[in-house]
């Protein structure tokens, strides 16, 4: 039981508020302020990519795919007249 109120002790004497006694100037907040944002936006863009990146693949593959199939159309198209011209 001791070892518990100790505990407790310990616990809310560590939350209890105290002055820092410091002093953080405008330049340590506007670094800090940046280096937040840049993670912000680091974070946010590995997230973009992650996301688009299936899209971009399906995109491709259809692409692709419609593009053999306008070969296909175009040769099967052009190969009759090349048998009628002779």
């Amino acid at each position: 039981m001791k070892k518990f109120a100790a505990l407790i002790s310990f616990a809310l004497a560590a939350l209890v508020p105290t002055a820092a006694l410091a002093y953080v100037g405008p330049g340590a907040g506007l670094s800090l302020l940046g280096a937040l944002w840049a993670l912000i936006a680091a974070v946010g863009t590995v997230l973009i990519f992650i996301v688009a990146w299936p899209v971009r693949r399906m995109l491709r593959r259809r692409r692709a795919a419609d593009n053999a199939g306008a070969r296909h159309m175009e040769a099967t198209h052009q190969a009759p007249a090349d048998k009628q011209s002779r």
